[in-house]
């Protein structure tokens, strides 16, 4: 059998570098690395979140078509940077408020946000993390 492809990083588009980098910086409380083409990298465990400003090739950054879901412990302070951000979800998941953090009905601990480009980002408290395992 040939070893499992593994996933080292997932792309995310923005307009604006210097405003995503403060953004994610702020909100992940890691520093990110500015990489050459416009991009920005943020180590994020074995995964990279890159950045991509696109503003050179068109006027908007089209939003990921999922959200991006990070893990983490604890989760209070990265809900209070998103809450000081603004960018807490308003929509409900599973009939509960995303924005809030709630124990969903897969047994994760969690809260979904949205950065200032359109893309949905979930942060789920590490010890809870349901692989489907």
């Amino acid at each position: 059998m040939s070893q499992a492809p593994s996933l080292f990083r997932v792309t995310v588009e923005i307009t604006g570098l210097d405003t995503a980098i403060a953004f994610y910086e702020r909100l992940l409380s890691i520093e990110g690395r500015r990489v050459r083409g416009g991009r920005c990298y943020f180590d994020c465990g074995p995964v990279i979140l890159a950045l991509l400003d696109v503003s050179s090739e068109r006027k908007e950054a089209r939003a990921a078509p999922q959200d991006l879901y990070f893990a983490v412990s604890p989760l209070e302070p990265v809900h209070a940077r998103a809450h000081a951000l603004g960018c807490l979800s308003k929509e409900k998941v599973h009939g509960e408020s995303g924005g809030e953090i709630v124990t969903r009905p897969w047994g994760e601990r969690s809260f979904y946000a949205e950065d200032p480009f359109g893309n949905g980002l979930c942060f789920v408290e590490r010890t809870t993390v349901f692989t489907g395992a």
